[in-house]
Formats: structure tokens, sequence, C-alpha cells
């Protein structure tokens, strides 16, 4: 089976991110096998693969918080060697992983800007930072929340997870990862993340979702990688595909689909 990342036209733009080769074991066990990945400005690409299948692995090698054992990583077109996820960051690559790693004692803006306080004379620049928190809620359309000042701990699971997806693009990311972002929410909720992703989208960010959720995927996602046991089978524009052949790959790796493959 060919995993070769399909191209749009032959003109098709460079993709933002390229991942080629990358290979990651822990002692005994290989976790990915030579994987390639694209992940291009402007469009949502949606990783997916069944319990095991090397998703958050893949997603931690590119953001820095495991280093490949062999590959490479190109980011607009240039080799990068990402071993830290500051390394990431400032690339411009942040990643909502499940938890959301916010702090529910702390406000938005608090969390907004935890690691990165901004300074004046010494002393916290308050105002400015609830200006710019303010800025990227309202860019993002972000409008049900009652106060930018109120503890995260008071938030909806919805509201949550868009104050997190806020935190990832204030600092002028051009490549947001997700992990499972609508993971135990309702319709609402999911509905409101849904939209948050076709903004960045939008706006020409890369966005990469990793989910299990297939209505969510085929509802927002323009591309769709899946991993098999460590390995990619299938790299393709999602028009191409529907849920079945998706699903046969995540679950055999593309066997028995014989002629009827995407790749």
């Amino acid at each position: 089976m060919s995993t070769e990342p399909a191209q749009d036209s032959p003109s098709a733009a460079e993709p933002l991110l390229k991942v080629r080769g990358i290979d990651k074991h822990f002692g005994p066990v290989q976790a990915l096998y030579h994987v390639d990945l694209d992940l291009y400005a402007g469009k949502v690409t949606a990783l997916c693969g069944d319990n095991g299948a090397g998703k958050s692995v893949l997603t931690k090698c590119i953001s820095g918080v495991y280093t490949p054992d062999h590959g490479q990583v190109f980011f607009e077109g240039q080799p990068v060697h990402i071993r830290t996820t500051r390394d990431a960051s400032r690339l411009g690559v942040e990643t909502v992983y499940q938890d959301l790693a916010l702090c529910d004692n702390l406000d938005i803006v608090q969390n907004m800007f935890l690691g990165r306080e901004r300074l004046r004379q010494g002393l916290l620049d308050e105002d400015s930072m609830e200006r710019e928190a303010a800025k990227t809620l309202a860019t993002l359309r972000v409008t049900t929340v009652r106060s930018i000042r109120q503890p995260v701990a008071s938030l909806s699971g919805g509201q949550r997870q868009s104050v997190a997806i806020a935190k990832a693009v204030l600092w002028n990311s051009k490549l947001v990862i997700m992990d499972e972002p609508t993971a135990a929410l309702g319709v609402v909720q999911t509905r409101m993340v849904l939209d948050l992703l076709e903004l960045l989208r939008d706006r020409g960010l890369a966005v990469m979702v990793i989910s299990h959720n297939l209505n969510d995927v085929f509802e927002v996602a323009d591309r769709i990688a899946v991993l098999y046991l460590g390995r990619m089978v299938i790299q393709e524009e999602l028009s191409r595909l529907d849920r079945q052949r998706v699903v046969e790959y995540m679950t055999t790796g593309g066997v028995g689909l014989g002629n009827t493959k995407a790749s």
C-alpha cells in the first residue's frame, strides 16, 4: 500500500510541517515506524487511529515532548530540530492536550499568560495582559464567558476548551494541535469547539486534530491521516474517503480494501 501523501494538484502548496521517516522506540517497544505526515496551512488535518496506534507519540514528537530516534522534521520548507516544547513554541507550534493544562484556581487571563507573564517595571503588567486576552477571545468569537477574570474552575467544558485554544493561538502560532478537543462535551459545547477549529483554519493556521469521533472528523476536517500499529497507512483529502473506509484503515490498516483504497 502506498502511504505517500496525496497532492491536491501538481502545484499544491508546500506543507507547513513535514514529518519524514520518524521512528520512536521505548526500550524494546517500537511505537512509530518510518512515519510521514504533511500538515498544511489553512487546512484541518484529522489524525485518526485505534488505541495504541501511535497518535499521542507522534503528536509528542512534533510538539517537543519526545525526541524521535530517527527521521526528519521540516517546517516552512526548512529542516528543524524540535527537542523541547520551547523549540516547538518558537516555531509557532502549540499543542492543546486532552487535560487542557489549565489551572482551576487561576482566572482566564492568568491561565492564558501562565509562564509567559508580561512585566512592566518589574511588576506584572495586568492591563496589557487583560487587553491581549480580551482581544484574542474576541477574535475567536468566544463570547460566552462572563468575565476574563473569572476562575477557570467556573467555566463549562466548552468554555474551558475555548480558553485553552485561545491560549494556544495567543502566541502567533502557525500550527495548533488538539488532542480529542470534543471528548466529553455536549452537543452545544461540541459545536462551539468545531466552530473554533473552522475559524482557525479560515485564519490560515494549520490545525491537526486527534479524534476518535468520526462525526466531528467528517464535519470539520479537510484531510485525514490514519495510523495503524505505529505506521501511517493513509493520508488523503477527506472528500475522497467515506466513513467505512476510514474505519477499515483504523482497524485493519487497509487490509482487504483491495482496489478500492484511496492512496
